[in-house]
């Protein structure tokens, strides 16, 4: 069989993995329907948030309000939709921080070993130390509160995360023959890197961006449950869950619904991940 004829039997056998995989498949659903209530955020939402009906502050969930009203008598339907779009930004700008800057670091350090690689390594291990919320409120104090703060934050926690696994994978890479082989017909360290280490690392690190995704939304909202995060008027899961707190008792509902968002959506993306890892690892596959 040819490589032509190989590569496409290749692709119709994971699809068939993907279609027996439930963690996949039920990740997948899960992380599309968010994506899709976000996306539909942008042009509709059951009502406006921006506009105050105080006589229908605290409503429970009825059909006019499913999720009820919170005590300024916004729609709480409406708020999580929008919220969610913040959310979802927010965690995959910050991914994409820490995939642009640790992925170069990490397969760098494989490339180069000795000194290079010891010394960026414990330069990850410095900036890992610091977890997202520590770094958010060092960023607080001095450019102040905001979604933007958060990103940066997130993103910096984000890098050495990258930075390891782009290394651990390199690392397993350099020592094949074909690499040598590169090696031997006069390639650099950067030409190899990106011909053969990054294609053969790439599922590892697209498992691990669905992980860091997930917890980059429980970061954000953490972060806007302690105020570091989106500011008002602009919804925040995290930040809905924090005005609800003092009311649990006569409207556990406000709590009830953005806590569920965020649980629904890191489960999807937990997986995902997971279903990505059990199809993109041959071992896994065999073992199923």
């Amino acid at each position: 069989m040819s490589a032509h004829q190989a590569a496409p039997s290749r692709s119709f056998g994971l699809l068939l993995h993907a279609f027996g995989n439930r963690s996949f498949l039920i990740g997948s659903a899960i992380t599309v329907l968010i994506a899709l209530v976000a996306l539909v955020s942008f042009f509709w939402t059951p009502y406006d948030i921006t506009h105050l009906v105080v006589a229908n502050k605290m409503k429970p969930p009825s059909w006019a309000h499913p999720f009820g009203t919170d005590h300024f008598g916004r729609d709480i339907l409406s708020m999580i939709m929008i919220g969610s779009r913040n959310s979802i930004a927010v965690a995959l700008v910050a991914v994409g921080i820490g995939m642009g800057i640790g992925i170069p670091i990490g397969c760098w350090a494989a490339a180069r070993g000795g000194w290079v690689d010891e010394t960026l390594m414990r330069m990850n291990d410095i900036v890992f130390a610091f977890p997202a919320l520590l770094s958010a409120v060092m960023i607080t104090a001095i450019f102040g509160p905001g979604a933007i703060n958060a990103i940066i934050a997130i993103g910096i926690f984000n890098v050495p995360v990258f930075a390891r696994v782009a290394r651990a994978g390199a690392m397993s890479i350099w020592p094949r023959e074909y690499v040598l082989a590169a090696r031997a017909s006069g390639k650099g360290r950067a030409q190899i890197t990106i011909e053969h280490i990054l294609p053969n690392i790439a599922a590892i690190l697209l498992i691990q961006g669905t992980i860091q995704f997930a917890l980059g939304i429980l970061a954000e909202s953490g972060l806007s449950y302690v105020g570091l995060g989106a500011q008002p008027p602009m919804p925040s899961w995290g930040r809905m869950l924090f005005d609800s707190q003092t009311r649990m008792m006569i409207a556990p509902y406000q709590a009830l619904f953005p806590g569920f968002a965020i649980v629904v959506t890191v489960l999807g993306l937990n997986l995902l991940g997971d279903g990505l890892r059990d199809l993109l690892d041959p071992k896994l596959r065999r073992e199923r």
